[in-house]
């Protein structure tokens, strides 16, 4: 324990500089993510014949390993940051476009009609009645996505993106069972972290009457 404390302290430098480019890498890839996966899922939620194709697409992208997924994007992109956060956002994609798809699809129709009797146009539909009953669960599916990019994004060290993960790449070549420590509870305590705080967030944006008891 000592000698794990020794390392932490004399590579405290690097551990941050690693938290914070891992940070970036994950929260860059889900924001990009998000980005495009919500305003897909609103638009896709009434497109049904055309939403089964795309998450089909989607969720192929998703057993692509991530290992094979950096191979592929190497001779087009090279090594680095764009690289590593094309293919994260790529991954980050599916939970939250499902979960938004899902959200917006599953709003009770009595209240779309209510909606519709006080004369509100498709646009006032979303903005004040769709939206607000679905973001809960496209806040779960930007949860989770968060999550997994957190995870995932450790291999990105492989290309030189940087992160947690060159701690224990650099720990496994080297054989120091401190290194790999030292890359893997930082990950997995921002994992936690996140989780926790988009989970609040979650609870927060959950209408009252639908909150569980």
């Amino acid at each position: 324990m000592s000698s794990l404390m020794d390392l932490i302290v004399a590579q405290a430098d690097k551990i941050i500089l690693a938290t914070w480019q891992h940070i970036y890498l994950s929260l860059g890839s889900v924001f990009l993510g998000a980005s495009l996966a919500i305003p897909l899922g609103i638009w896709l939620s009434a497109r049904e014949k055309i939403a089964n194709v795309v998450l089909s697409v989607a969720g192929t992208i998703q057993t692509i390993p991530s290992l094979a997924f950096f191979g592929f994007v190497l001779p087009v992109l090279g090594i680095g940051v764009v690289p590593a956060m094309s293919v994260l956002f790529l991954y980050s994609i599916l939970p939250i476009l499902r979960n938004t798809y899902t959200g917006i699809r599953e709003v009770p129709g009595p209240l779309v009609e209510a909606g519709r009797g006080m004369g509100m146009n498709k646009w006032q539909l979303l903005i004040m009645v769709k939206l607000p009953m679905a973001l809960p669960v496209i806040m779960a599916g930007i949860r989770i996505s968060t999550v997994y990019i957190i995870s995932w994004a450790t291999i990105a060290a492989l290309i030189g993106a940087g992160g947690l993960g060159k701690l224990i790449w650099g720990g496994m070549n080297v054989y120091d069972i401190r290194l790999i420590i030292a890359g893997t509870v930082p990950a997995a305590l921002l994992a936690i972290v996140a989780g926790f705080i988009l989970g609040r967030l979650e609870k927060a944006v959950t209408p009252r009457g639908l909150r569980a008891v």
